[in-house]
């Protein structure tokens, strides 16, 4: 357990001291968020704020995980290292992105397939590695079993459970993209689905098979719980050093680098605890926010045109609408909440009954 306060303690700290130190590294070499023309027209004052700060939560992350396990002595677990692999794989090929953007002066950096196929790249290690490394109870990272709030008997191949972890992966990854639209409102949602899976993992630890006093019918086999808990506090720690710069009006912007890494940082979490199904609510509000695009999609192609929406993603409508973006940022958080409670509900509900 102290590992946890240690992880989320540092990663705070350290995010909220480098991330001022960035900010004037991209400042004075004018790596600037280039915003487009066919945003809504408030967000053009934010034309050359700096970006890339995902960079930071990424460092800060990183290094006060390997803090934490310094200090307590603790091994470091398979299942946290590929979540950290698949956060610094996504990160970069968010960074890529960015640094086009930024050497381009324009909103677009890679093309979307090439985007989708780094990540896909990055989820397909993530998925093969994952289903190795057995400890002791012969546990692998990544169960074949298909996953709601815990493992349930049914058992998926290999090839099934990589392409259920590219879907969830590019899912959660683009989602979190998607969201990052408002100043601070992906950074807060992502942290309260963080803390989530701290008390997950805390719980799943408690109530571990691998403890001979538990009863078998409600204990839970997942590899690694205790330590994804101290990988998720460095997560919402690193997430709320930084909320502090990013909040409106911000002074960075986290960038491709930041969402997907966190995305992907999200999707990893519920992979490795075994509550895939369950990603739906803890991320409710990026879930959300996709559809709305999808919809959007979907019915402009259907209807030759129209939209359902004055603007997707969700956030843009309520700009049009004429709401105000802390507003917007403040009750949208609400909702995040509420999901994440809700899910919460869920996962010790299913405990209780069980």
């Amino acid at each position: 357990m102290k590992g946890i306060l240690v992880a989320g303690a540092s990663a705070t700290l350290l995010s909220f001291l480098l991330t001022p130190i960035l900010i004037r590294l991209l400042a004075r070499r004018g790596y600037g968020q280039m915003i487009r023309d066919d945003g809504p027209q408030s967000h053009h004052v934010k034309r050359g704020t700096p970006t890339m700060g995902g960079i930071v939560l990424i460092a800060a992350t990183v290094i006060s995980y390997l803090a934490a396990h310094l200090w307590t002595g603790a091994r470091m677990s398979a299942s946290a290292l590929l979540v950290i692999g698949l956060v610094i794989g996504l990160g970069a090929v968010g960074l890529l992105d960015d640094w086009l953007k930024v050497v381009r002066q324009q909103s677009l950096g890679l093309r979307a397939k090439q985007k989708l196929a780094g990540q896909a790249i990055f989820a397909i290690a993530f998925g093969v590695l994952g289903l190795r490394f057995k400890d002791s109870y012969g546990l692998t990272p990544i169960s074949l079993h298909f996953s709601t709030v815990r493992d349930t008997s049914i058992k998926i191949g290999a090839v099934a459970v990589v392409l259920w972890i590219i879907f969830m992966v590019l899912g959660t990854s683009n989602g979190v993209n998607l969201t990052d639209g408002l100043d601070g409102l992906a950074t807060g949602a992502a942290i309260m689905t963080f803390l989530a899976f701290i008390l997950i993992g805390v719980w799943e630890f408690k109530q571990s098979c691998a403890l001979s006093q538990n009863v078998i019918s409600k204990c839970y086999q997942v590899r690694d719980p205790l330590d994804m808990a101290v990988l998720a506090a460095a997560l919402a720690g690193a997430c709320a050093g930084f909320l502090w710069w990013n909040a409106s009006p911000a002074k960075i912007f986290m960038g491709d680098v930041g969402s997907l890494a966190l995305g992907g940082a999200i999707s990893g979490l519920a992979i490795t605890l075994r509550t895939e199904m369950l990603l739906a609510l803890l991320g409710g509000l990026f879930v959300i926010i996709t559809l709305s695009v999808i919809i959007q999609t979907g019915y402009f192609k259907i209807s030759g045109g129209k939209r359902v929406f004055k603007m997707a993603p969700l956030q843009h409508h309520f700009e049009l609408l004429g709401w105000g973006e802390v507003t917007i940022v403040i009750r949208f958080w609400i909702i995040a909440g509420m999901c994440v409670a809700s899910g919460l509900g869920l996962f010790y509900g299913q405990w209780v009954v069980s």
